[in-house]
């Protein structure tokens, strides 16, 4: 484990049809959009709220906590590379304030999209954003729900703490990785 390197993981190109896209406002930000990254035909996907910071001032890509985190956890548990595909319910990082709900709302119609396209075995959520957007339940909260599976809209669903909540509660790392290593043997058994 101490030997671990997080890396950068192929970003997952933006559909044609969705590089212009402007419905949920975050367009004015300014923030670059981030379709997904990793396998795109991975069984497990990853849903965050939003894409991090990946460029550093000077334009070059970096591995920022969450993913070092994220990647970290995914080590441990044996999971690779190949098993996993990381999208978010916002595709743009928001850098001010903004409608949350309405923005939400809009772009869970790309998550959707996505979720038939791929047709991922199951779907890990991390974080009450993501939770509470995905179950459709503003009330949904991580701490009430990981540690056991959910079927929402037909796909097999675990939760867990956001990566950024571990960085900054390690006391959360256990159940964390607790977590993780639920849907690592569920995707182990699957595959037996």
């Amino acid at each position: 484990m101490d030997n671990f390197c997080a890396s950068l993981w192929p970003e997952d190109p933006i559909p044609h049809s969705q590089k212009d896209c402007r419905e949920c406002g975050l367009f004015e930000h300014g923030s670059r959009m981030v379709w997904g990254e990793g396998n795109p035909d991975a069984p497990i996907m990853i849903i965050l709220d939003n894409p991090g910071a990946r460029e550093n001032r000077e334009g070059n890509p970096f591995v920022c906590g969450t993913r070092q985190t994220l990647q970290k956890a995914a080590n441990v548990t044996g999971l690779e590379v190949k098993d996993l595909y990381v999208t978010f319910i916002l595709k743009r990082r928001p850098i001010r304030t903004y409608d949350k709900e309405k923005t939400r709302e809009t772009c869970m119609i790309h998550l959707k999209e996505q979720l038939t396209e791929k047709k991922p075995k199951i779907i890990f959520c991390l974080g009450n954003v993501a939770v509470q957007s995905f179950f459709q339940n503003p009330e949904a909260e991580v701490k009430m729900l990981r540690g056991s599976w959910h079927h929402i809209n037909g796909f097999k669903t675990a939760v867990a703490y956001h990566p950024l909540a571990i960085r900054r509660r390690p006391n959360l790392e256990a159940l964390f990785l607790s977590d993780w290593r639920m849907v690592a043997e569920a995707f182990k058994n699957m595959k037996a």
